[in-house]
């Protein structure tokens, strides 16, 4: 390797560890925010698109073609949703938890790929996948899903994994034919539309909240979306996307470690052996599949 290539790499691990404590730190900020999930996901998409969205227009050449564009629409559909559920989870169940389970999108795109497009799954998956749901059941609580009520909180976390499962599988039918800028300009722009309808239907309020939250917001959009965004994107530009992908999941046990100081959360036992069943199921999944591994992490 020249010393150019060693200088890139250096500065493409570098940019690796500071997307993942940008996203490590999602999870805190819409906690800090203390507003509605859907607000705050409402205002996370619409400060990063702020900067994303006048970029891409720039920058483009051509507008991409009519079928492409509402693929990616409809990717920006799924990513908002799932912003929504996930946010809204953080504030009925610990960060740690809602980021673990919010992160097993990788488990429900092999599912998919296997019942929808007949993909055939190693072994190596299925067992990631039971080793997941060990850890998922673990988190949730064996007590509480035999009575059926596993809490609103791990629920929405859950739901919000398999929305962004498909936001996943849709950029990636158009990732082939779009450049990046685009399909983040274009999904961006069409995320903050969904949850703007979204906040509107369910009659949130979006403004008159204190200093704080608004501190908090701008942290969300700027840090955490935009800059976790590229830092993690310029590192899949001079790594391979399979280590990164596994380097991505420490961004759970980021979360987890900011949330003992700042939110004074502290896991039990059975939820760090939850975790770690979690974190090395979607390892197993992540390892099946090297053409999605760029979207592994959730935050």
């Amino acid at each position: 390797m020249t010393g150019r290539g060693k200088d890139h790499g250096f500065l493409a691990a570098l940019a690796l560890a500071a997307g993942i404590v940008c996203i490590g730190f999602s999870a805190i900020f819409v906690r800090l925010a203390g507003v509605p999930g859907p607000v705050s996901a409402f205002y996370r998409v619409l400060i990063a698109g702020a900067v994303v969205v006048p970029w891409w227009l720039l920058k483009s050449r051509a507008m991409p073609r009519a079928r492409d564009l509402r693929l990616v629409a409809l990717a920006g559909v799924f990513f908002g949703i799932d912003l929504g559920l996930w946010n809204t989870s953080i504030m009925y169940t610990s960060a740690a938890t809602a980021t673990l389970l919010a992160n097993n999108s990788p488990i429900w795109v092999g599912l998919a790929s296997f019942l929808l497009f007949r993909e055939r799954l190693p072994w190596r998956y299925w067992l990631g996948l039971a080793v997941a749901l060990a850890g998922m059941m673990q988190l949730v609580g064996f007590a509480a899903i035999r009575g059926l009520r596993p809490g609103f909180g791990p629920l929405m976390a859950i739901a919000a994994s398999v929305f962004y499962a498909a936001f996943i599988l849709t950029t990636h039918r158009a990732r082939g034919r779009i450049d990046l800028l685009a399909v983040t300009g274009v999904s961006t722009l069409s995320s903050v539309l969904t949850l703007l309808v979204i906040n509107l239907v369910l009659g949130t309020t979006l403004t008159g909240y204190p200093p704080r939250a608004w501190v908090a917001l701008a942290a969300l959009g700027l840090i955490s979306q935009l800059g976790g965004w590229l830092a993690i994107n310029y590192a899949l530009g001079h790594l391979p996307a399979a280590p990164v992908s596994v380097c991505l999941l420490a961004q759970a046990v980021v979360t987890a470690l900011l949330a003992m100081p700042i939110l004074g959360e502290y896991m039990k036992l059975n939820q760090i052996v939850g975790g770690a069943l979690v974190l090395a199921g979607i390892y197993l999944v992540v390892l099946r599949n090297r053409t999605v591994q760029e979207n592994v992490a959730e935050g």
